[in-house]
């Protein structure tokens, strides 16, 4: 027992009582719930970085269409389903903008948030085919999408890219596909809780393997744009945010509103499906839905059953906001650049004292800064370090609850640590250094 920022016996007492059977286990809303008591026993705040939760003050065009919208009266009425006309049109216009791919207005469908949009594919697709039935993850991914794969019953398989980058890739994917169970591959790009960014040589490998064995890229863009190495921010012209679906007609892509211009508390994503996909006929859907065509079924079949739509009123915040990306009016990653800033700062002073950083290169390129980077410490396990690091006031969440197998590391995100908090974080790190010396 050394001298800690946070009184040993007090985070002691707490963890104890959380009946938790292992806080590296725990999911990201148990963590949450651990601090929220400890900060409230200790009297103490923590750093906390293990929430995805943005940071900073939402996009005001989209809260002024919001408020007219609403002035306007549309709480009083139920959206169509399938979108106001006005997002789905401006939706196809971003993704020719920003990433240089052709989409139809009719198949842009707002979700709530990009969690439903991920529940209603999954939802669909585990239907698609008698003989296939199998999703596979590229991982480490976001925890919850597979939860939302048991709670449906619903079979996938995972692997972790660490090893697995570039050319590797390729060999690595066909020893699954090859199998003819998988009917979608899903992962986060730029990734969470990792931060890697596929490469152009790797989205055509997807896209490539894809074609050859007819399965379904489903691209989760939470964080669009948010690889700063590249300025993605001007319409029309490159470069772009990076896809497979430059190489590949198979393919779903998720568009949350939440990281990218703040708006996570309205809860509002779009799903951009393919033209070919979403007039797809799959005899298999009839059954379920009533239908064999691929967009019928995922709009008035899945997303219909789940919730008839979304926020009418958030909608016209997100065509607003898309708007002024799509005309000029506004600088996507202007907006979003202290993320990186943030990032920088904080990773330098894990490193001085320390800490490795545990995901660290796209091939041969360093990672990008962004909204999330992973640490570990040497002696540590994921679960050790972070249950070591309470005592310091420091939260995260460990990677083996990600599908990582790099169970010596955690994942920290910044969104929430202010400026000012750098000289408490940089004084907590030392403490832990001085009383866990390296050999």
């Amino acid at each position: 027992m050394k001298d800690t920022p946070i009184p040993y016996d007090i985070v002691q007492k707490v963890v104890k009582k959380s009946n938790l059977p292992s806080i590296g286990k725990a999911s990201i809303r148990e963590v949450k719930r651990l601090i929220n008591e400890i900060e409230e026993a200790s009297g103490k705040k923590f750093i906390r970085m293990e929430m995805g939760i943005p940071g900073l003050p939402s996009v005001q065009i989209g809260l002024d269409a919001q408020k007219e919208a609403l002035d306007n009266g549309v709480s009083a009425i139920y959206p169509d389903i399938d979108g106001i006309p006005s997002l789905k049109y401006e939706m196809a216009r971003f993704c020719k903008n920003f990433m240089d791919i052709d989409v139809q207005p009719a198949s842009c469908i707002p979700t709530v948030g990009s969690m439903q949009a991920g529940f209603a594919t999954f939802l669909t697709f585990q239907h698609l085919h008698k003989e296939r039935d199998t999703t596979l993850f590229i991982d480490p991914g976001f925890p919850v999408q597979k939860q939302q794969h048991r709670i449906l019953g619903a079979k996938f398989e995972t692997f972790d890219v660490y090893d697995f980058r570039g050319e590797k890739l390729k060999d690595k994917l066909e020893s699954y596909l090859s199998k003819g169970n998988i009917h979608s591959i899903i992962y986060s790009n730029p990734n969470n809780p990792s931060w890697i960014c596929f490469t152009e040589k790797e989205l055509k490998i997807i896209g490539d393997l894809a074609n050859k064995y007819d399965v379904i890229v489903i691209e989760d863009l939470a964080y669009f744009g948010m690889d700063f190495r590249k300025d993605i921010s001007t319409p029309g012209k490159p470069p772009y945010q990076v896809t497979a679906a430059k190489y590949t007609d198979n393919y779903v892509l998720f568009i949350s509103s939440s990281k990218a211009f703040s708006y996570a508390g309205e809860r509002l994503g779009v799903m951009v499906i393919s033209e070919k996909l979403f007039k797809g006929q799959y005899p298999n859907l009839k059954q379920y839905f009533g239908t064999d065509n691929l967009g019928h079924a995922m709009v008035y079949g899945a997303v219909y059953a789940l919730s008839s739509g979304t926020s009418h009123s958030a909608q016209y915040a997100m065509a607003a906001i898309l708007k002024a990306c799509n005309d000029g009016d506004y600088n996507l990653v202007e907006g979003m650049v202290e993320y990186r800033d943030k990032a920088n700062a904080m990773k330098k002073m894990f490193t001085d004292n320390g800490f490795k950083i545990v995901y660290d290169k796209d091939e041969d390129q360093p990672l990008s800064d962004g909204f999330y980077f992973t640490i570990s410490y040497p002696g540590f396990s994921g679960e050790e370090l972070l249950a070591e690091l309470l005592y310091y006031g420091i939260s995260a969440i460990s990677l083996a609850i990600t599908g990582s197998q790099r169970l010596e590391g955690l994942r920290a995100c910044v969104s929430l640590i202010q400026k000012e908090e750098f000289p408490e974080l940089e004084r907590r790190l030392k403490i832990f250094a001085e009383n866990h010396p390296l050999q």
